[in-house]
């Protein structure tokens, strides 16, 4: 249960809030399954740091389609977390915006990696994964979709890896990489 995995021994009026955010109309991805399954996978990568942890909870708390989503999420981390712990969870979902960490960065890597473990489901995952973004985006027709889409996928494609971790390269990247590849393939034939 989700409610048993927030981190902090307080706030729990924010754990409600995020649980409400995740759980708004209109999330057909980036819901609490979404949480669920990155908090899993940050599990899978043996990572229990509060900062990370945290900071998969703020991910994506707002989601609207929008560019600023990430940052937002940051900036609501900043305004309600304790100060001593909220530079570092706000830090760490702004990454999410690009899944870039830097080499010498591992809190941010393991976010990164966890986010992006989806990409490396099984096909009958992927596929309903891939049906429950293009929900999020319904308003957009789908030529544009497709292109918009597609070149996603080709920017996480251009990277040297997927995934940043040791173990989550081990795990994940040949499998998203055949995934993702086959998406573009379907999105631009």
């Amino acid at each position: 249960m989700l409610v048993d995995r927030w981190p902090l021994d307080t706030h729990q009026e924010v754990r409600d809030e995020l649980l409400a955010a995740y759980g708004s109309p209109g999330r057909s991805y980036h819901d609490l399954r979404h949480l669920s399954e990155v908090l899993d996978r940050l599990a899978d990568l043996g990572c229990d740091d509060r900062a990370v942890l945290l900071a998969a909870w703020f991910h994506d708390a707002v989601y609207e389609g929008a560019p600023d989503d990430e940052e937002r999420s940051a900036t609501w981390a900043e305004r309600t977390l304790p100060g001593s712990i909220a530079p570092e969870v706000a830090r760490l979902v702004r990454l999410t915006r690009t899944h870039r960490p830097t080499g010498d960065d591992p809190s941010g890597q393991a976010l990164c990696d966890a986010d992006l473990a989806i990409l490396a489901s099984s096909p009958e995952r992927y596929a309903e994964y891939a049906r429950d973004v293009r929900r999020e985006y319904a308003h957009v027709p789908d030529d544009d979709f497709a292109r918009g889409r597609a070149a996603v996928l080709a920017d996480l494609l251009a990277k040297p890896a997927l995934f940043q971790t040791a173990h989550g390269h081990e795990l994940w990247e040949a499998a998203a990489r055949a995934n993702v590849t086959a998406e573009l393939s379907r999105l631009r034939g």
